[in-house]
């Protein structure tokens, strides 16, 4: 039997996570340089969208009893992927009701934080 080293899912996707929201204030800090503090409240907002419907993925489709059995992890992950989509459009629909954002910022930085993703799961970040 050959063994693979995997990396725990549940932290893989909490490191994505915490990267989501460095990348946040990386994105705010520069728009707070480029455009104000309007442009900076509006990359908090779109990356912490981003940030948070990852957490509600990482705790739904990655809990504790997910990993039991296959089929019970297949539906966790699905019911998980839900959750996120619904987070982010609730968050959206929200924020674009309620304040006047500016846009660039916004979905710059919402943007910004797929690549965390994708650096993650490509360098194998939070192996445990």
């Amino acid at each position: 039997m050959i063994a693979i080293d995997l990396p725990n899912p549940r932290r893989l996707a909490l490191s994505v996570v915490l990267g989501q929201a460095a990348v946040t204030l990386v994105c705010a800090l520069v728009s707070l340089g480029l455009g104000g503090t309007h442009a900076a409240v509006s990359a908090l907002l779109g990356g912490g969208i981003s940030s948070l419907a990852s957490l509600a993925m990482a705790l739904v489709g990655f809990g504790k009893n997910a990993a039991t059995d296959p089929q019970r992890a297949i539906r966790a992950f699905f019911i998980g992927e839900a959750a996120k989509v619904a987070v982010v459009i609730v968050l959206f629909a929200v924020v674009l009701k309620t304040m006047k954002v500016v846009p660039l910022a916004m979905l710059g930085s919402y943007i910004a934080t797929f690549f965390v993703f994708w650096v993650v799961l490509a360098g194998g970040w939070g192996r445990a």
